[in-house]
């Protein structure tokens, strides 16, 4: 199993914070071996079960100039046409996938295209699936330019998630279905779409990154 690179310290202070329990119901507890046994067996499963937020699978690219991928793992919670007041000033179709803690944790671009716009938000840390997440959470917000069209992604911290990670910059030119960056411990992803896309989607659907078309452009 790969592990993104931005996981391996909350793993490790994880891991230690685990070991340092164990130690202490071992040390300070009367059991018999088996039971001693049992107990680090518990923990070190509830070790890898934490480490696998963070995996990286090896998915095929879905590459097409003509489709809008989705770019998080998760299941398709709202369709809606609203005004996108931070970079647009115009109504967009907004599409979110909310993240379990089952999905995979890497985000993805939706289309190949620049970088034309970044920006962190802080903010509050409600349930990712609470509506009000997409206007109050701790966020980030990034804009892709490709020769069709532009598109917002806003990736959302969540009730448990505090960390977001953007991997590319400004002026970065990205490839379709190419790594977007990582929120620790899943949360929500919106994308902001114009109104002349054909939505390919419908809510409860699920989608998996870099791989499921949310859209296709006309």
């Amino acid at each position: 199993m790969k592990v993104h690179a931005k996981g391996i310290s909350t793993i490790i202070f994880f891991s230690l914070f685990i070991i340092l329990a164990g130690l202490a119901i071992t040390v300070f507890c009367t059991m018999p071996d088996w039971i001693e046994m049992m107990i680090w067996v518990v923990l070190g499963i509830i070790v890898v079960l934490f480490s696998m937020f963070f995996r990286v699978p090896k998915r095929q690219a879905f590459i097409d100039p003509n489709a809008i991928i989705s770019a998080a793992d998760g299941k398709v919670v709202a369709i809606e046409t609203m005004f996108e007041k931070e970079y647009f000033r115009e109504p967009r179709i907004q599409i979110s996938v909310f993240m379990s803690i089952y999905n995979v944790h890497v985000n993805y671009t939706p289309v190949a295209g620049e970088v034309v716009y970044k920006k962190h938000h802080p903010g509050k840390n409600y349930p990712a699936i609470n509506p009000k997440s997409s206007e109050l959470n701790e966020m980030y917000s990034t804009v892709i330019k490709s020769e069709k069209l532009s598109i917002m992604i806003r990736q959302i911290a969540g009730i448990a998630a505090r960390r977001i990670f953007v991997k590319p910059d400004v002026a970065d030119h990205v490839p379709q279905s190419s790594e977007l960056g990582l929120i620790k411990l899943g949360s929500r992803v919106d994308i902001f779409l114009p109104e002349s896309v054909r939505i390919n989607v419908k809510i409860g659907d699920m989608v998996i990154a870099g791989q499921s078309v949310l859209a296709w452009i006309d």
